[in-house]
């Protein structure tokens, strides 16, 4: 069986509370062996500990504070999210999730560039890859990202990415950074196939955002229940990708698998 990676899931999410280890168990029966667990904020740490260290040899932690998270009390979330960092005693795979969002808010878009920044610094120090989330913010995002590793020892990952050809293009260039792509890519009226069909897959990681942005068919579930996002549907995720791209579904695994392990550093 070919062996996945998801590389994005909010498995500790409380859409989960009532079928997490089934739901982790049907991840493992369909080959998704690695699940990385980006955190959100304050109030996320706790129920993240819990699932890893309940799964502590398939689930994965990161940690930062997430753009939408950035409110007037940033400050405190920072300083929390860096103490967990580095002086928790638990090892953590990544900086994230961190980015730009101006979809919902952007009142406070210069602390969202402010923490950024600062996130990005804990990751050079500590030679952790970083998890961006960029919504309605690629531009910026990127221009920073492109500022930041210009001088080389920052690595990470575009989730959820949903550029265009030519963005993926300036990510790939950046040379150590992935994009990584999720249900999304299943959607009827989604570009990304173009994008995938133009870049290499060795720019490329599986993920899903569980509980969020499930793949067809579970998006157009009649059954609300259905439409949940979980880790085993990153196998419908790498299946388009190998129709798109004409490779084998054992191509795919293989290949992102290795582009994760790589990005979290557990070569």
């Amino acid at each position: 069986m070919p062996v996945f990676t998801d590389t994005h899931a909010h498995l500790y999410f409380h859409q989960f509370d009532h079928d997490r280890n089934a739901m982790i168990q049907r991840a493992l029966n369909n080959g998704v062996t690695r699940l990385f667990l980006p955190n959100v904020d304050s109030e996320t740490i706790a129920a993240m500990y819990q699932t890893i260290d309940a799964h502590p040899h398939h689930c994965f932690p990161m940690m930062g504070v997430h753009p939408c998270s950035i409110k007037a009390n940033f400050e405190k979330e920072l300083a929390l999210a860096e103490q967990e960092l580095k002086h928790s005693g638990r090892r953590f795979y990544a900086v994230g999730e961190i980015g730009l969002d101006f979809y919902w808010d952007v009142t406070y878009r210069k602390q969202q560039f402010e923490a950024l920044e600062r996130q990005i610094a804990w990751a050079k120090e500590l030679q952790l890859p970083i998890v961006l989330h960029c919504r309605e913010s690629f531009a910026e995002t990127f221009e920073l990202v492109k500022n930041q590793a210009a001088g080389g020892g920052l690595s990470g990952v575009f989730h959820c990415f949903g550029g265009t050809v030519a963005d993926a293009g300036k990510v790939a260039a950046l040379g150590n950074f992935y994009m990584g792509i999720g249900g999304t890519l299943t959607y009827k009226k989604s570009e990304l196939p173009e994008v995938i069909a133009a870049v290499d897959l060795q720019y490329i990681v599986l993920e899903t955002d569980a509980p969020y942005l499930a793949p067809e068919p579970y998006r157009s579930a009649k059954n609300p229940a259905e439409k949940r996002n979980e880790s085993a549907y990153v196998v419908n995720v790498a299946q388009r990708i190998a129709e798109i791209k004409r490779l084998s579904i054992d191509e795919v695994a293989t290949t992102t698998t290795q582009n994760a392990l790589t990005l979290f550093k557990m070569n």
